[in-house]
Protein backbone atom coordinates (compact mmCIF):
# COMPACT_ATOMS: atom_id res chain seq x y z
CA UNK A 1 0.00 0.00 0.00
CA UNK A 2 1.27 3.42 -0.92
CA UNK A 3 2.26 6.20 1.46
CA UNK A 4 0.06 8.87 -0.17
CA UNK A 5 -3.47 7.89 0.72
CA UNK A 6 -6.72 9.38 -0.47
CA UNK A 7 -8.65 9.42 2.80
CA UNK A 8 -6.51 8.23 5.71
CA UNK A 9 -3.91 10.29 7.53
CA UNK A 10 -0.40 8.81 7.63
CA UNK A 11 -0.94 8.01 11.32
CA UNK A 12 -4.29 6.22 10.66
CA UNK A 13 -2.81 4.22 7.79
CA UNK A 14 0.21 3.20 9.89
CA UNK A 15 -2.05 2.16 12.80
CA UNK A 16 -4.36 0.09 10.55
CA UNK A 17 -1.42 -1.57 8.76
CA UNK A 18 0.14 -2.40 12.14
CA UNK A 19 -3.14 -3.91 13.42
CA UNK A 20 -3.87 -5.96 10.29
CA UNK A 21 -1.38 -8.82 10.94
CA UNK A 22 -2.67 -9.40 14.49
CA UNK A 23 -5.27 -12.04 15.28
CA UNK A 24 -8.59 -10.38 14.56
CA UNK A 25 -12.12 -11.55 14.05
CA UNK A 26 -12.79 -11.74 10.31
CA UNK A 27 -15.35 -8.93 10.54
CA UNK A 28 -12.79 -6.55 12.09
CA UNK A 29 -10.15 -7.54 9.55
CA UNK A 30 -12.59 -6.81 6.72
CA UNK A 31 -13.30 -3.33 8.12
CA UNK A 32 -9.59 -2.47 8.14
CA UNK A 33 -9.06 -3.92 4.67
CA UNK A 34 -11.99 -1.91 3.29
CA UNK A 35 -10.55 1.34 4.66
CA UNK A 36 -7.03 0.55 3.41
CA UNK A 37 -8.31 -0.38 -0.06
CA UNK A 38 -10.42 2.78 -0.20
CA UNK A 39 -7.36 4.76 0.80
CA UNK A 40 -5.45 3.52 -2.27
CA UNK A 41 -8.33 4.48 -4.54
CA UNK A 42 -10.25 1.21 -4.93
CA UNK A 43 -13.94 1.64 -5.75
CA UNK A 44 -16.75 0.14 -3.71
CA UNK A 45 -17.38 -2.49 -6.42
CA UNK A 46 -13.69 -3.41 -6.56
CA UNK A 47 -13.52 -3.74 -2.76
CA UNK A 48 -16.65 -5.91 -2.65
CA UNK A 49 -15.22 -8.11 -5.40
CA UNK A 50 -11.90 -8.58 -3.59
CA UNK A 51 -13.29 -9.09 -0.09
CA UNK A 52 -16.65 -10.67 -0.84
CA UNK A 53 -18.48 -8.22 1.41
CA UNK A 54 -21.83 -6.49 1.03
CA UNK A 55 -21.95 -3.12 -0.72
CA UNK A 56 -23.52 -1.58 2.40
CA UNK A 57 -20.58 -2.74 4.51
CA UNK A 58 -18.03 -1.38 2.05
CA UNK A 59 -19.91 1.92 1.71
CA UNK A 60 -20.12 2.35 5.49
CA UNK A 61 -16.43 1.72 6.20
CA UNK A 62 -15.31 3.75 3.20
CA UNK A 63 -17.32 6.67 4.64
CA UNK A 64 -15.76 6.10 8.06
CA UNK A 65 -12.28 6.37 6.52
CA UNK A 66 -13.23 9.46 4.49
CA UNK A 67 -14.63 11.25 7.54
CA UNK A 68 -11.54 10.62 9.65
CA UNK A 69 -13.13 7.94 11.85
CA UNK A 70 -10.91 5.01 10.87
CA UNK A 71 -10.04 4.51 14.54
CA UNK A 72 -13.67 3.43 15.14
CA UNK A 73 -13.13 0.04 13.46
CA UNK A 74 -13.22 -1.83 16.78
CA UNK A 75 -15.70 0.40 18.62
CA UNK A 76 -18.69 -0.42 16.43
CA UNK A 77 -20.60 -3.59 17.23
CA UNK A 78 -20.64 -6.38 14.69
CA UNK A 79 -24.01 -7.04 13.10
CA UNK A 80 -27.44 -5.80 14.01
CA UNK A 81 -27.72 -4.90 17.69
CA UNK A 82 -29.73 -7.40 19.73
CA UNK A 83 -32.56 -5.64 21.46
CA UNK A 84 -34.18 -8.76 22.84
CA UNK A 85 -32.20 -10.15 25.74
CA UNK A 86 -32.73 -12.86 28.34
CA UNK A 87 -34.53 -10.44 30.66
CA UNK A 88 -36.97 -9.56 27.86
CA UNK A 89 -37.68 -13.23 27.08
CA UNK A 90 -38.14 -14.09 30.77
CA UNK A 91 -40.58 -11.23 31.25
CA UNK A 92 -42.47 -12.17 28.05
CA UNK A 93 -42.82 -15.75 29.33
CA UNK A 94 -44.04 -14.47 32.69
CA UNK A 95 -46.63 -12.15 31.14
CA UNK A 96 -48.07 -14.85 28.88
CA UNK A 97 -48.48 -17.20 31.84
CA UNK A 98 -50.72 -14.66 33.62
CA UNK A 99 -53.97 -12.96 32.73
CA UNK A 100 -53.70 -9.39 31.40
CA UNK A 101 -56.31 -8.50 34.05
CA UNK A 102 -53.64 -9.06 36.71
CA UNK A 103 -51.79 -6.12 35.15
CA UNK A 104 -54.81 -3.81 35.02
CA UNK A 105 -56.06 -4.52 31.51
CA UNK A 106 -59.75 -5.16 30.77
CA UNK A 107 -59.24 -8.00 28.27
CA UNK A 108 -58.79 -11.68 29.08
CA UNK A 109 -56.16 -12.82 26.56
CA UNK A 110 -52.85 -11.29 25.57
CA UNK A 111 -52.16 -10.38 21.96
CA UNK A 112 -48.72 -9.80 20.50
CA UNK A 113 -49.61 -6.12 20.13
CA UNK A 114 -50.49 -5.71 23.81
CA UNK A 115 -47.49 -7.74 24.95
CA UNK A 116 -45.28 -5.47 22.86
CA UNK A 117 -46.86 -2.31 24.29
CA UNK A 118 -46.56 -3.57 27.85
CA UNK A 119 -42.93 -4.67 27.46
CA UNK A 120 -42.00 -1.44 25.70
CA UNK A 121 -43.40 0.50 28.66
CA UNK A 122 -41.60 -1.74 31.18
CA UNK A 123 -38.25 -2.41 29.50
CA UNK A 124 -38.07 0.39 26.90
CA UNK A 125 -37.52 -2.15 24.11
CA UNK A 126 -39.74 -1.93 21.04
CA UNK A 127 -40.30 -5.19 19.16
CA UNK A 128 -42.68 -5.92 16.28
CA UNK A 129 -45.78 -8.06 16.81
CA UNK A 130 -44.38 -10.58 14.35
CA UNK A 131 -41.15 -10.90 16.34
CA UNK A 132 -43.07 -11.35 19.61
CA UNK A 133 -45.04 -14.19 18.03
CA UNK A 134 -41.77 -15.70 16.77
CA UNK A 135 -40.25 -15.52 20.27
CA UNK A 136 -43.36 -17.12 21.78
CA UNK A 137 -43.23 -19.91 19.22
CA UNK A 138 -39.54 -20.55 20.03
CA UNK A 139 -40.53 -20.86 23.71
CA UNK A 140 -43.40 -23.20 22.85
CA UNK A 141 -45.95 -20.57 23.87
CA UNK A 142 -48.75 -18.73 22.12
CA UNK A 143 -51.30 -16.00 22.76
CA UNK A 144 -54.01 -18.15 21.21
CA UNK A 145 -56.32 -20.23 23.36
CA UNK A 146 -55.77 -23.96 23.22
CA UNK A 147 -58.57 -25.74 21.36
CA UNK A 148 -60.88 -27.46 23.83
CA UNK A 149 -61.12 -31.23 23.69
CA UNK A 150 -64.47 -33.03 23.40
CA UNK A 151 -64.10 -34.12 27.01
CA UNK A 152 -63.65 -30.50 28.12
CA UNK A 153 -66.65 -29.43 26.04
CA UNK A 154 -68.82 -32.21 27.55
CA UNK A 155 -67.67 -31.28 31.04
CA UNK A 156 -68.40 -27.62 30.38
CA UNK A 157 -71.88 -28.47 29.08
CA UNK A 158 -72.59 -30.61 32.16
CA UNK A 159 -71.69 -27.79 34.55
CA UNK A 160 -73.44 -25.08 32.51
CA UNK A 161 -76.55 -23.83 34.32
CA UNK A 162 -78.50 -22.84 31.22
CA UNK A 163 -80.79 -25.37 29.61
CA UNK A 164 -80.81 -23.74 26.20
CA UNK A 165 -79.94 -26.05 23.36
CA UNK A 166 -79.62 -24.94 19.76
CA UNK A 167 -80.01 -27.46 16.99
CA UNK A 168 -80.51 -27.46 13.25
CA UNK A 169 -84.16 -27.13 12.36
CA UNK A 170 -85.55 -29.74 10.04
CA UNK A 171 -88.78 -29.37 8.10
CA UNK A 172 -90.43 -31.90 10.46
CA UNK A 173 -89.64 -29.77 13.51
CA UNK A 174 -90.98 -26.48 12.11
CA UNK A 175 -94.46 -25.84 13.56
CA UNK A 176 -97.48 -25.30 11.35
CA UNK A 177 -98.80 -21.71 11.27
CA UNK A 178 -101.70 -22.64 13.54
CA UNK A 179 -99.36 -24.16 16.09
CA UNK A 180 -97.36 -20.97 16.77
CA UNK A 181 -97.67 -19.61 20.25
CA UNK A 182 -98.00 -15.91 20.78
CA UNK A 183 -96.18 -14.17 23.56
CA UNK A 184 -97.01 -10.76 24.92
CA UNK A 185 -93.98 -8.82 25.91
CA UNK A 186 -94.25 -7.03 29.21
CA UNK A 187 -92.82 -3.56 29.19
Amino acid sequence: MENSGQCLTPFQRKLLLKTLPTELRPEYRRRIEIMLLADIGQSQTQICGKLGCAHETARYWMAMAQTGQAHQWKNRQIGRPKTVNEQYCDRLKELVSHSPREYGYSFQRWTAQWLGKHLEKELDIKVSNCHINRLLKQMGLSTRAKPRTNEELDQSAATDSSNLEIRDLTSASVPEPGELWLFNSIH
